[in-house]
């Protein structure tokens, strides 16, 4: 198969580029600033990098161009791309908003745009919408980030009802905490009182979600579509 990740230099999405890269895919991920990481994954993995701003939809489209090019052709797309922030509402700023949104919401609108051209045009392919469980039952001091993920489950919705008569599947997976750089900033106390609260009483790992993505991608998971599938270990039961 013939795959694209977003934000697959660190984290989820370094873990799906090595998962769908050990399975013998040919891989392209895109990244934005962390050049270092993103060339550690690429000599790893032997996935080519591209960076892109996809929170511009001009980024977003030559990203996608070029990643299709390279790979002649496009099979499964996984937006991983995003950025979070912990901070109380009424202390939210337009700039928060907007970033948060043009990130985590409106560059996988862009960048699904352009990957659904060629998917339609070949009757085939797998969209995978990396969301979170927030985005289902919402974060306290976490509201843009909520707000954007659950648009993420509105757009895969919907884009499966459209994309279906395509052969095009499209899904969500909402992970819950996951032991990545992201959370990593949390502190201990934090980090315990979620797992507490995780009926598996663990963090996450980031090769569980790519596991995750990796079937949605094959051939068994076919007749799955649309569906917001969450792997949080019964945190948002």
């Amino acid at each position: 198969m013939k795959v694209l990740i977003t934000g697959g230099s660190r984290g989820i999405g370094r873990a799906c580029v090595e998962r769908f890269a050990k399975d013998g895919h040919r891989v392209v991920f895109l990244y934005r600033q962390n050049t270092e990481a993103a060339e550690e994954t690429s000599r790893l993995t032997g996935a080519l990098a591209i960076r892109a701003n996809l929170s511009l939809p001009s980024d977003a489209t030559a990203a996608v161009t070029a990643a299709t090019e390279f790979l002649g052709g496009l099979d499964v797309l996984v937006n991983n791309a995003g950025i979070s922030q912990i901070k109380l509402f009424t202390d939210v700023t337009d700039t928060d908003w907007q970033t948060m949104l043009n990130t985590n919401l409106s560059g996988s609108f862009y960048v699904t745009r352009e990957a659904a051209k060629t998917m339609i045009a070949n009757q085939q392919g797998r969209i995978i919408n990396i969301g979170s469980m927030w985005g289902k039952v919402g974060a306290s001091c976490e509201v843009p980030y909520s707000a954007a993920k659950a648009g993420l489950r509105g757009m895969t919705m919907a884009l499966a009802k459209e994309l279906g008569p395509s052969g095009i599947t499209v899904n969500c997976i909402e992970p819950g905490v996951i032991a990545t750089e992201m959370n990593a900033t949390l502190t201990e106390d934090t980090l315990s009182s979620l797992r507490d609260e995780t009926p598996l009483c663990r963090l996450g790992r980031p090769e569980e979600v790519a596991a995750l993505a990796a079937f949605l991608a094959s051939d068994e998971a076919g007749f799955i579509t649309g569906q917001c599938i969450g792997i949080d270990g019964g945190f948002a039961v």
